[in-house]
């Protein structure tokens, strides 16, 4: 991790939060947020921009009771019980999983589009998602160091094509697209409820608080910075982002994105449609395709040592070899038999995301306040926040469930 000297840095650690926090799952926002568009698009974001740091500043109180090193697993299995922290382990695991399935399916798509794009020949989905994945799957077979040194490179290619894409279509905004002042398919704050676990999925980077606690040691004022300005790089990030689609997009052309499933290569073809200039397009193409890469790696690495550990693996090659199998296998097929549930996957992302990033995190304040009332206070508001992020974890799971029932509207 990043150090000045040896001393941890605040903006190494802000670096780590806002790159956990964004990624692919970014790619979804414009698509699942078309209903309510712009103002309660926003309004959301800020909302769950708060309440996702509320829950990692709960995290990191009950952290610090602990000695620097303390894993998530431990701080729950202590405060909780086995129950909780088996809940939470499978949490994690489903969210991983279903998150390589999404980047499976967004990578796939992305490969046809930019091939077909350049090179005027469309190859199968499958063939494309399989090409995407065993590549980058290769690089976390062969080892930890080969995925840090893809990774940084990734990460500063889709930082500078993110920054050009993003200047090219702000300026290229129309306002009455932006202000949907056409609008004549109803109202917007209906379809907010639909969006609400997808949100909570593009701010999870929890399971990285315990590793600042490592790396800065008991610094409370520290980790906390790191905490607010990495959220707030990603806050601003979506806004850009959304404002850009909004502002360059149809809402009605949304709906044939959403009918495809959501996937990243039909977002990117209507958000390219209005653009001029083939460097601005091929920017935007190549963010959206470095955003899934960047995303696969992490997921995946964390996956991998997560089932090599879960499974008893050796870190050997064979070892590796079927620590692959049982960490890649499962979503490459899920992606070959589905190619088009990216939107739908990281909905339900969010649906487990809400159990350990959200109502885990409260439960374990309320425990270890119970057990020490006199502890040192990170999370504000006393009893009322915790109860608040309860109430909050339990409406996204709600919601989600009643959208898969289809018994929330959908704009479609």
């Amino acid at each position: 991790m990043l150090k000045i000297g040896n001393k941890a840095s605040v903006f190494g650690g802000t670096m780590i939060i806002a790159g956990t926090a964004i990624g692919a799952g970014m790619l979804a926002l414009p698509t699942i947020s078309a209903g309510m568009w712009l103002w309660w698009s926003l309004g959301l974001l800020y909302v769950t921009w708060i309440l996702m740091l509320f829950s990692s500043q709960a995290i990191l109180e009950v952290n610090l009771k602990y000695e620097p090193g303390a894993s998530f697993h431990t701080i729950v299995k202590d405060n909780l019980g086995k129950f909780w922290n088996l809940v939470n382990g499978l949490s994690v695991a489903f969210v991983l999983y279903i998150l390589l399935y999404a980047y499976v399916s967004g990578g796939g798509s992305m490969v046809v589009h930019t091939t077909s794009s350049i090179f005027g020949y469309e190859p199968p989905k499958f063939i494309s998602g399989l090409l995407f994945v065993l590549l980058l799957t290769a690089c976390v077979w062969w080892s930890t160091y080969v995925v840090d040194r893809i990774s940084a490179v990734l990460i500063g290619g889709m930082v500078l094509t993110f920054v050009f894409a993003m200047s090219g279509m702000i300026g290229e905004i129309r306002l009455p697209l932006l202000l949907d002042s056409s609008n004549d398919s109803g109202g917007y704050g209906i379809f907010v409820f639909v969006a609400l676990s997808t949100y909570l999925t593009s701010f999870c980077f929890h399971a990285s608080v315990p590793s600042l606690v490592k790396y800065f040691g008991k610094d409370l004022k520290s980790i906390n910075k790191c905490l607010v300005y990495g959220t707030f790089i990603a806050l601003v990030s979506y806004i850009v982002w959304i404002i850009a689609c909004d502002g360059n997009i149809l809402r009605d052309d949304f709906k044939e994105v959403i009918a495809n499933g959501g996937n990243v290569s039909n977002l990117i073809s209507v958000a390219s449609s209005g653009l001029n200039g083939v460097f601005l397009i091929r920017m935007l193409e190549s963010f959206a395709f470095l955003a899934v890469a960047t995303s696969f790696l992490g997921a995946g690495l964390g996956l991998f040592d997560y089932m090599a550990d879960l499974c008893g693996f050796d870190d050997s090659r064979l070892g590796r070899t079927k620590t692959m199998l049982v960490t890649f296998l499962p979503p490459i097929i899920a992606g070959m038999i589905y190619p088009d549930g990216f939107l739908l996957a990281i909905g339900w992302a969010g649906l487990a995301a809400t159990i350990w990033s959200v109502i885990i995190p409260a439960l374990l304040l309320k425990a270890s306040r119970a057990r020490d009332s006199k502890q040192e206070r990170v999370l504000p508001g006393g009893s009322f926040s915790i109860y608040f992020l309860l109430f909050f974890g339990i409406v996204v799971g709600m919601c989600h469930i009643l959208f898969v029932f289809e018994l929330l509207p959908m704009y479609k």
